[in-house]
């Protein structure tokens, strides 16, 4: 194999955050799809807003562009430092303020706050999720480095 075949194209980069924006897209939409649905049935209705599904979900793609492009993946981060902190707190601010002017909890405010909880709560969730897959996948690495390293003295 040679170097150029060993290393990581730029191509195979920008498929990489790609699949981290899909995969961001399909998470975010469906812990919001969540709140708002419970919201939906306690306000006693089993209906959902076709078109407040899909402003939830270009919603969730924009934001994953601009945490992934913008915002240095801030949920994939190895710690939560104030860059980070301040990062969640504005994409936070904007899935309320979205959830608020598009009418997704009939233009409750307290509603729309207590998304944004929720949403922060996501958030952090999100950034341990990384962080134990990543701590797991290290453990993986080096345990088939070992075992690599092991084979090649035999």
């Amino acid at each position: 194999m040679t170097d150029s075949e060993k290393k990581v194209s730029k191509w195979e980069r920008f498929l990489t955050k790609e699949i981290g924006i899909e995969f961001k897209a399909c998470l975010y939409f469906f812990a919001i799809l969540f709140f708002y649905s419970v919201y939906r049935i306690i306000s006693g209705t089993w209906d959902a807003n076709i078109i407040h599904m899909a402003e939830m979900i270009v919603l969730t793609y924009g934001i994953g562009y601009l945490q992934v492009y913008v915002l240095s993946g801030f949920d994939e981060a190895d710690s939560l430092g104030i860059k980070e902190i301040v990062y969640m707190f504005l994409c936070t601010v904007a899935y309320a303020a979205f959830s608020y002017f598009l009418k997704w909890f009939d233009k409750k405010l307290t509603v729309s706050l207590i998304f944004a909880a929720y949403v922060a709560l996501t958030y952090f969730c999100a950034f341990l999720i990384y962080k134990i897959r990543r701590s797991i996948d290290n453990r993986i690495l080096n345990e088939e480095l070992k075992e690599f390293k092991k084979k090649l003295h035999e």
